[in-house]
């Protein structure tokens, strides 16, 4: 099926905001457009000490999303508590793990009458949307998957985490997940803006719970199928999308995650000169690969794609969580690069450029790893 381009006018969907009820308490949701039976919704999970708006907004409101928009409603959901000006959530409240936050997301579907989503998260919500494709494969399109990190805590990180409790504040711990240590010491000024965010706008209680249950996960315990391997092997069903910043904390993890994943449906974009999040980074460079990434899967047209690529020339993004910001810098056509040190790890990779990017849903013969 694709989506084929109306017009270029001014595109302002309706927006609803809703409180969910769920199996573990109420679930603050915002639906942008209409969804609709013929096609899926975009559907957001946001990471620990963020929210819809501070994870999203730059990347949604961005004048090349306006593309998808038209054609694919969206669906961003805010774990308890961690909406802006939230609540303290009550004593008696056990705060879900991310497998019960998981749980939650048919529900929601339900609620708005969704039948099928294209998953958009970053760090824990991205490990949340990846579980929920594991169990309900036949609601997920496709997976958008930045900063995921599919293992348990080791026993180090247990420690280490025991040892930030003691050292650093909750805003510090937060920074320190979401950036990288170069980026925290070069890029001052986006760092000081989501700490001030985050410290005058966030329920420190509530975040802390969040964070908690995120470093508590359990392994998501897929594995890359392998002919005459194990017959009973999870792995992700649908064609996904690997997003990181070569300067983000996740580096390692993502692309150990993409060693697990079916090689045929998965491609690892790792965004260079990019740091922690690369949807506030580089946005433009995020919503180009998204659009490819849904044409692979029929949802866009390719007139879509000539307009992108002719304008997402422009420089790097300044962010402002009022909604002001620069416009993010991309390349017409994405570098290529080797990896000695993943395919030391007997990964096979193609280097290939950002419009290859459309074909993962098409049966690729080896792991795509786009590097831009």
């Amino acid at each position: 099926m694709v989506l084929e381009e109306n017009d270029d006018s001014v595109f302002e969907p309706q927006i609803t905001e809703e409180l969910v009820e769920t199996q573990y308490g109420d679930v603050h949701c915002i639906m942008t457009g209409s969804p609709r039976a013929n096609r899926p919704v975009i559907l957001t999970f946001h990471d620990v000490g963020l929210n819809h708006k501070s994870c999203f907004e730059t990347l949604f409101t961005h004048e090349d999303m306006q593309e998808i928009a038209r054609h694919l409603p969206v669906c961003h959901v805010e774990a308890p508590g961690q909406h802006e000006e939230a609540k303290t959530l009550p004593t008696a409240y056990t705060y879900p793990t991310m497998d019960q936050l998981s749980e939650v997301l048919p529900a929601i579907l339900n609620y708005f009458e969704i039948n099928s989503v294209i998953a958009v998260g970053v760090g824990a919500g991205a490990y949340i949307l990846a579980r929920f494709a594991l169990n309900y494969p036949d609601l997920v399109d496709g997976l958008v998957l930045i900063n995921i990190n599919p293992n348990a805590e080791s026993l180090m990180d247990t420690v280490a985490n025991k040892i930030t409790d003691w050292t650093l504040t909750l805003p510090d711990k937060v920074i320190t997940h979401l950036f990288g240590k170069d980026e925290i010491q070069t890029n001052q000024d986006l760092v000081a803006t989501y700490r001030h965010y985050f410290t005058t706008t966030m329920n420190q209680s509530n975040v802390s719970q969040f964070l908690r249950s995120y470093n508590n996960r359990n392994a998501l315990e897929v594995e890359r199928p392998i002919a005459g391997g194990n017959v009973n092997a999870r792995t992700l069903m649908c064609p996904s999308l690997l997003v990181v910043g070569d300067n983000s904390p996740a580096v390692e993890a993502v692309v150990d995650c993409n060693s697990k994943l079916n090689p045929t449906k998965t491609t690892l974009l790792k965004m260079a000169d990019c740091g922690g999040l690369p949807q506030v980074d580089q946005p433009a460079k995020v919503i180009e690969a998204l659009k490819y990434f849904i044409q692979g899967m029929g949802y866009l047209s390719s007139a879509s794609m000539t307009r992108l690529r002719s304008r997402t020339t422009s420089s790097s993004s300044n962010v402002s969580l009022d909604g002001s910001r620069g416009r993010a810098h991309t390349n017409e056509r994405a570098r290529t690069q080797s990896h000695g040190t993943e395919e030391r790890r007997g990964r096979a990779h193609t280097d290939i450029s950002m419009e290859s990017i459309s074909t993962v849903s098409q049966n690729l013969s080896n792991t795509a790893e786009v590097a831009c």
